[in-house]
């Protein structure tokens, strides 16, 4: 039969072609709620990124760059002169990988990219030195400016920053980044590389921004609470004569002190009020320098919390103590994927809402797994009240070039535990998991102790298990934990060794599938239920397993896996897209609350009925 309608159908669509909207758009496969508003934006991220260290002026990056990238494009490995634009390139929305639908790109292992931005400084920075701040580039980046080279970078989740002053002109400046990015499991990489599990990420996946500072500027500052004496310890990283700094509680002023050429100093908070995850407070700080006839050069906004994590014995069990106290920590493993930007949440409250879900579960802790977040995220978890393990991201090939390989893996966890420092909610370094790229465990655990002492170190979470393309590193024998990964458990898992507490760094992994909000390949997980029902019913008894063990066998932490489904895993308290809770939120609450009370009577009289 003749299909009279055809033309005239074939009209329409070429009416709307020209001149409306496109008939199909880029949704990607399996879109969040917040994916079609991050890909009009014309700023996905508009807040400052650093909040512990916040300049009032600055000049956001993010939105719309120009782009080339491919692997035949002009290597961007380290390049002495920024490639052309001159010829066809696309666009790409920073600060979103290209791999990303947001980003509006799409395309898997580029290696080679090329961005481009044009921008104009305000008048009001006239006589300022200005810097270019990067969050994160995966995993080399050169940065050109007006043409000209103004410095490099290696490592794929830690910030860095170049003056460019001397690099401006009047009106309109260009910026040029060159991103290199192998993914061979060669430098750290996490689940974002050849052995992982997930879709590639790469190039600018964090944001970049402007600020103006003085000759004498802050550079950084590092903020250590000491309880025992009730004061902050600052150390600041930039020179000038004077260093005032004032904590605020609200705006009622607690304390203010003044030190002369310091680094280090100390500022009293006389009866602290302390952070927790049930009572999060954070005072306000601000840090000011001034020269030698008293101007002020630099000032700093800032905030901190007033706590202490350490080790001690409950009862002749060894147990990590926050503020003096045992707190059962009941946690999700959080890897922080997203079906449309992968490594790089949609926007503010996409990033937030993993936080404030995880909190509304009744669960006091993250375990940031292989990966680090912007530092926003760090400022959720800090403000909403949440216990944070921060993983190192590994390398897969720990043993070929090692001359190379090993020492990127101790800078950029240097620069991790750097950029993290001063966020309270972080209470623990992962250097390993599972053995995936471990090497020198033993030492690396050690070194990260004495370097950041203030926090635990769990050496090797999970040294139960390993690939079995290598020799396994075991447990290392030291840090702060003894931790087993067992699925689905939780029996087996370990105990208390009498100078280290024990964890449960990984368990359950029970999946749902839910029909219509699943990543489009063969789903898996550890075990299944049918239901929404059975699932929460399998998550109660595997809950009130875990108080046993936490009784009864020393158990101090439990992880379950995971807050979201991640591509083919469909294990989360979540669908991938976050728009199903795959079990019954209000009783898993209720478990865990009781839980983490029960925790509470042990070596506490007062506590118990």
């Amino acid at each position: 039969m003749k299909n009279t309608g055809l033309p005239f159908m074939c009209l329409i669509i070429l009416f709307q072609l020209i001149c409306c909207k496109p008939v199909f758009s880029q949704t990607g496969k399996l879109p969040t709620k917040w994916t079609g508003e991050a890909m009009k934006a014309s700023n996905p991220f508009h807040d400052y990124p650093r909040p512990q260290l916040v300049r009032t002026e600055w000049k956001s990056l993010n939105g719309k760059w120009d782009y080339i990238g491919g692997k035949d494009k002009p290597r961007a490995l380290n390049p002495q002169m920024p490639a052309s634009f001159a010829s066809k390139h696309e666009q790409i929305l920073v600060p979103y990988s290209p791999e990303s639908v947001i980003s509006g790109i799409e395309r898997n292992q580029e290696i080679n990219m090329w961005y481009r931005k044009h921008f104009d400084i305000p008048q009001s920075w006239k006589g300022k030195n200005v810097r270019i701040n990067f969050e994160a580039v995966d995993h080399d980046a050169t940065v050109f400016v007006n043409g000209k080279k103004a410095g490099s970078h290696s490592g794929g989740y830690d910030s860095f920053s170049f003056d460019v002053t001397s690099f401006l002109k009047a009106g309109t400046n260009e910026v040029i980044v060159a991103a290199h990015d192998l993914n061979d499991g060669r430098m750290p990489s996490g689940k974002n590389g050849p052995r992982g599990d997930y879709t590639f990420s790469s190039g600018i996946w964090q944001s970049v921004w402007l600020e103006p500072v003085g000759a004498n500027f802050i550079k950084n500052i590092r903020l250590l609470p000491d309880l025992e004496n009730s004061r902050l310890k600052i150390t600041v990283d930039g020179g000038s004569s004077l260093i005032s700094a004032v904590a605020l509680d609200g705006n009622k002023v607690v304390s203010k002190v003044e030190a002369s050429a310091a680094k280090e100093f100390y500022l009293p908070i006389t009866s602290p009020k302390l952070w927790s995850p049930d009572d999060p407070f954070l005072y306000d700080l601000k840090i000011t320098l001034k020269d030698s006839k008293g101007k002020i050069v630099d000032e700093i906004s800032s905030y901190f919390g007033m706590r202490e994590i350490s080790l001690g014995k409950v009862e002749g069990v060894v147990r990590p103590l926050l503020n003096g106290k045992f707190i059962m920590q009941v946690g999700l493993l959080d890897q922080g994927y997203w079906p449309d930007g992968i490594l790089t949440a949609p926007g503010e409250d996409a990033l937030k809402s993993d936080i404030e879900f995880t909190k509304k579960a009744g669960f006091n802790l993250i375990r940031k797994h292989m990966k680090t977040e912007p530092k926003r995220f760090y400022y959720w978890a800090d403000k909403l009240g949440m216990l944070l393990w921060q993983d190192m991201p590994a390398i897969w090939y720990q043993n070929e070039d090692t001359a190379r390989v090993r020492p990127a893996f101790r800078r950029e966890l240097k620069a991790i535990m750097d950029d993290h420092y001063n966020a309270p909610s972080v209470i623990t370094w992962v250097p390993f998991n599972e053995n995936w790229g471990a090497f020198d465990v033993r030492e690396i655990t050690d070194w990260v102790k004495k370097y950041d002492p203030s926090r635990l170190v769990n050496g090797n979470s999970g040294f139960n298990n390993n690939p079995g393309y290598q020799k396994a590193a075991g447990d290392p024998g030291n840090g702060d934990f003894v931790d087993k990964h067992i699925y689905v458990g939780p029996y087996e898992a370990s105990m208390p060794d009498g100078k280290r507490a024990a964890s449960l760094g990984e368990f359950g992994g029970v999946g749902l599938f839910v029909r219509d909000h699943m990543w489009p390949v063969e789903n898996n997980a550890y075990a299944y239920e049918p239901t929404v029902s059975a699932l929460t019913d399998r998550y109660l008894l595997l809950m009130s397993q875990v108080e046993q063990l936490m009784k009864y066998k020393g158990l101090s932490v439990a992880v379950y896996t995971q807050t979201t489904d991640v591509e083919h895993e469909v294990n989360g308290l979540l669908t991938y897209d976050r728009a199903v809770e795959k079990m019954d939120v209000k009783k898993i609450s209720e478990i865990n609350k009781a839980l983490i009370a029960e925790g509470l009577k042990i070596g506490n009289p007062l506590k118990k009925k």
